[in-house]
């Protein structure tokens, strides 16, 4: 399942505020144009633009209630009429999936568990698709508390407990066997990375119709870095965990690594890391810039890294054309094709899906 290269989007589930929100949005955020953009759901990055990775940010909200109303909401005098989705979704407990806490709030779907039963139902109707690799941003913003938004606690604190929500919300939407979890990979006698870099990842065969899910925080070595509180206890290789970690080499965990820029000297550190063995996600634009800049260098070079999963924020011929530039990250119409770096002889992109 590493011996392929798959595109991923970013900011899967992204709807861009509406225009009764813009001009409060402008004059609050800095650099807007960088949020103008939308994905379509995460259905039909599945079904109709080749997309085989997604990205899902998540906010804590184990009472309910914790983000409603958006503060964006107040400060433009938005109608219900205006309002770009029912707010009695932000109401319930549970994970939400969104941007920014209080200022850019629209998704395609609004509560993780929500997103976790669309991509269910996508995955049992095509039960042969490659494994959909899941990334996890664990978000920690409360910019607006100044000005009446939410301010710091939950919000900013994923503790131990939190992240296991996490793992407890996968699980009531996924059986054990439909994801690809670390004790899947990993041999008793050693850690996860050896597991991985001595023994290698499942057969893709094996792999189909399953999902695997992973926290994309950079890791930090602080005492509330959410990499350390989910490995701690005796966890050190994620026994019995749901999620793998953004890790890093020599680690116990380090099975995927996160490698944002492929440019330069980094395309060679990427095809070293997947040679060794590690999955790894890299990213082929950064909005807006590279589609302002017309530069196609990063895209290019994420390709040639080798890097399992290229994330971008077009997906789709036409999403840039705003921006007067046909731009596309995509394996011209196909879901997966050999990896260009340690695919095996014989490998056929027209086997994969």
């Amino acid at each position: 399942m590493n011996q392929i290269q798959v595109i991923g989007t970013h900011n899967s589930y992204h709807r861009e505020i509406n225009l009764a929100e813009r001009a409060v949005f402008e004059k609050y955020v800095p650099s807007p144009e960088d949020y103008y953009y939308s994905h379509s759901s995460l259905t039909n990055q599945l079904q109709h633009q080749y997309v085989r990775s997604l990205e899902l940010d998540l906010h804590s909200d184990e009472k309910g209630g914790l983000y409603y109303p958006p503060l964006i909401w107040t400060l433009a005098n938005l109608t219900e009429e205006q309002r770009p989705f029912d707010g009695a979704v932000l109401q319930k407990p549970g994970i939400k999936v969104f941007h920014v806490t209080d200022v850019d709030s629209n998704a395609v779907c609004h509560t993780f568990v929500d997103c976790l039963k669309e991509l269910k139902t996508w995955s049992d109707a095509n039960r042969n698709h490659v494994p959909i690799l899941i990334d996890l941003e664990l978000k920690t913003d409360a910019l607006a508390c100044e000005v009446g938004g939410v301010c710091p606690g939950e919000a900013t604190n994923w503790t131990l407990p939190r992240l296991l929500n996490v793992d407890a919300e996968i699980l009531s939407v996924f059986p054990k066997k439909q994801l690809i979890r670390p004790d899947d990979v990993r041999e008793k006698s050693q850690t996860l990375e050896q597991s991985v870099l001595s023994n290698g990842w499942p057969l893709l065969d094996d792999a189909r119709g399953k999902l695997m899910f992973y926290f994309d925080n950079d890791p930090k070595n602080t005492t509330d870095d959410p990499r350390q509180l989910y490995t701690s206890g005796g966890h050190e290789s994620l026994q019995n965990r749901t999620v793998w970690t953004n890790s890093v080499e020599g680690f116990p965990d380090a099975a995927f690594i996160k490698y944002n820029e492929p440019t330069g000297a980094d395309t060679a550190e990427i095809q070293r890391l997947v040679k060794k063995g590690y999955i790894v996600r890299t990213r082929a634009d950064v909005p807006i810039d590279t589609v302002l800049q017309k530069n196609t260098t990063q895209r290019d070079a994420a390709f040639r890294s080798g890097a399992q999963i290229v994330s971008t924020d077009f997906p789709a011929y036409g999403m840039a054309a705003r921006y007067d530039f046909d731009y596309v990250a995509w394996l011209d119409g196909k879901v997966a094709r050999c990896n260009p770096v340690i695919a095996p002889k014989g490998c056929e992109t027209s086997d994969l899906e």
